[in-house]
């Protein structure tokens, strides 16, 4: 049977929550992980709120799941993210051992495939999913931000 969930599908939910980070004052980032057409992780940056560096969204999305599911390995599991993970994301994505990534815009400055980290060899990779959505969603956040500066 065809599930009736997509990459676009989940990719709408990470957005939802790239919206709520937005509404915080975050850096307008949001994650989910899904296993089974099942989400089992939601969540956004939360750098600011918890005075913390490492408070990705991709962070907190595999700290949730990894709870859910009793392990630290995220096999047979789907981020789907909408910014391109940093390195330090990614290199949290290859010990969890994530059986596919999904983000939507490119981070051209500090995204894992400019600064040359690698995931897990078996993990997938999808990028573009709802790209425009999730630049012009940062792209405002940034503009307001240097607007009040």
């Amino acid at each position: 049977m065809i599930s009736p969930f997509d990459d676009t599908y989940f990719m709408r939910k990470a957005l939802q929550e790239a919206e709520v980070a937005y509404e915080k004052g975050e850096i307008p980032v949001g994650a989910v992980i899904v296993v089974k057409d099942r989400i089992i992780a939601r969540t956004h940056n939360l750098t600011e709120l918890l005075n913390d560096v490492t408070a990705h969204a991709e962070m907190q999305a595999i700290t949730s799941a990894a709870n859910f599911l009793g392990g630290k390995y995220l096999t047979n599991c789907t981020l789907y993210v909408t910014l391109e993970p940093c390195q330090m994301c990614a290199g949290a994505l290859y010990w969890s051992q994530i059986s596919k990534l999904v983000y939507a815009a490119s981070d051209e400055q500090r995204g894992y495939n400019t600064l040359g980290t690698k995931l897990h060899p078996k993990t997938k990779v999808v990028s573009g999913v709802l790209a425009d959505e999730a630049s012009t969603l940062l792209k405002r956040f940034l503009i307001e931000k240097r607007n009040l500066n």
